[in-house]
């Protein structure tokens, strides 16, 4: 189908107003290009819809003229899951408002707009908080950090953000409005359609509003920053702090010596607490919502015996909120200065948490024998077996590399490969994106697979939303 590019223009602006509506190429530049720099795609516009209504009929407008949609919220992905491939797309900057803020159900309904930060500030002066903290939170809008089942720190304990969305309200590629908003904790009428969407990757349509699960706000905290010799004895140090605490455990973070000196060489200023830098850093957040002021000296007991044991060379726990500020300032930062040490490719592996030591060794030999121009980096959310395992690669050595797209994929394969022999899985919370579709082809079920395509099929007969994303084509 022929799509005539000033019909279709003539039509968004009429439906959006002249704000709503960008097509001239400095204007569609900033959505077009993935936020590393790394790929570039192309757009007949960019739809800026103020409400629910209007992304429907702006939607609408370009299905039934077959032009595929490409939803974006704030451009942060790892995947490509945003770079759209000649349609529309559709950005949600202008829909930031908080709809309800609801302390006695613990939920608030948001345009799918809003950042992060603003959520977290929204909450807070309701004296609640909601727990998804990573480190590009004000630039990250909720509409995509549901459509990717974004991670972060607190999963531990609160869950991914699929646990975190009691209901959503998603445009379909018809231009029907899917309202699932009310946010009732027992629901028993069907299938649970707000799950679903979660992880899509704004395949099954483009979601404009959410309600949030809150949680009490933390009165009383502990952080501590131990070293340790290895990976295994890292794992033991952290299963005796969640043996000790429970559900308290908020944060449980590992990093290994390469990812601790990047931040240390990049960012003056930043204070690296132990006396020198450690063969394995794990950093560690307890919080309780009561008052609780033994909780440092509890942390300090368990360290001490495990220290005793012989499991942790050197720790340093926080002893005011400064210090704690420190640590995790520390650790937020890793996103950054890999970014200026050289072209890292990020693996977003899962494996059990006692699976951790045996990947990394095996994946540190696949390092060693096929890229020896590159160096191991490592950040992992050691509680719930999300490795992010990076292979650096000097910048003097990447470019002077032909095939890039190549060689990133033999990387991601190889490690991959890893993962799956050690029971576990490719991605983790950065999502599939247009990066690691075959992989879905190679290494997912394949009943899991048709079963999804199916699911996308029902919401999406023309594949119209977000094609390319998330699933190979049949």
């Amino acid at each position: 189908m022929s799509i005539s590019k000033p019909s279709i223009i003539e039509k968004l602006t009429g439906i959006l107003g002249p704000k709503g509506c960008l097509s001239e190429a400095a204007d569609v530049a900033p959505y077009i290009n993935e936020f590393r720099g790394r790929r570039s795609g192309d757009a007949v516009a960019v739809a800026l819809p103020a409400s629910a209504e209007e992304a429907a009929a702006a939607i609408k407008a370009a299905t039934s003229e077959g032009l595929p949609v490409f939803p974006q919220g704030g451009n942060t992905g790892l995947c490509y899951g945003t770079v759209p491939a000649k349609g529309l797309v559709v950005g949600l900057r202008r829909m930031r408002g908080i709809r309800e803020v609801d302390v006695d159900s613990g939920l608030m309904t948001v345009d799918a707009g809003i950042t992060l930060t603003e959520v977290h500030e929204a909450a807070a002066k309701a004296g609640m908080q909601f727990p998804l903290y990573l480190g590009s939170e004000g630039t990250a809008q909720i509409g995509g950090l549901i459509s990717t089942n974004a991670g972060g720190t607190g999963v531990l304990r609160y869950g991914p953000m699929r646990d975190l969305v009691a209901g959503v309200e998603l445009v379909l590629a018809d231009g029907r409005i899917l309202n699932d908003l009310q946010g009732l904790r027992k629901n028993n009428t069907g299938y649970n359609l707000t799950q679903l969407v979660a992880g899509s990757e704004g395949t099954l349509g483009v979601v404009t509003g959410a309600v949030l699960k809150l949680s009490p706000q933390m009165q009383s905290r502990a952080h501590a920053w131990i070293a340790c010799e290895s990976a295994e004895h890292a794992l033991e140090a952290g299963t005796r702090v969640r043996m000790a605490f429970g559900n308290l455990v908020e944060a449980l973070e590992l990093l290994d010596h390469a990812q601790v000196s990047y931040v240390v060489k990049h960012v003056p200023g930043n204070r690296m607490p132990l006396s020198e830098l450690p063969a394995w850093s794990l950093m560690i957040e307890i919080a309780s919502p009561r008052r609780e002021t033994e909780l440092t000296s509890q942390l300090e007991a368990v360290l001490a015996q495990a220290m005793e044991d012989g499991f942790i060379a050197d720790a340093v726990v926080a002893q005011n909120e400064t210090q704690a500020k420190e640590i995790w300032h520390f650790r937020h930062s890793v996103t950054e200065v890999n970014k200026i040490n050289g072209i890292g490719v990020v693996m977003d592996t899962s494996v059990r948490p006692s699976a951790i030591p045996g990947f990394i060794k095996d994946a540190d030999a696949v390092v060693a024998r096929d890229f020896p121009q590159a160096e191991r980096a490592i950040t992992a959310h050691m509680a719930d077996g999300n490795v992010h395992y990076i292979v650096m690669f000097p910048h003097e050595v990447w470019s002077a590399i032909a095939d890039k797209e190549a060689r990133e994929l033999d990387v991601e394969r190889a490690i991959h490969n890893v993962a799956a022999a050690h029971g576990g899985t490719f991605s983790a919370e950065h999502g599939i994106g247009r990066k690691l579709t075959e992989e879905m082809t190679r290494l997912i079920d394949p009943v899991r697979l048709d079963l999804m395509q199916r699911v996308k099929a029902a919401f999406d007969p023309e594949n119209l939303m977000n094609p390319g994303v998330l699933l190979p084509p049949r």
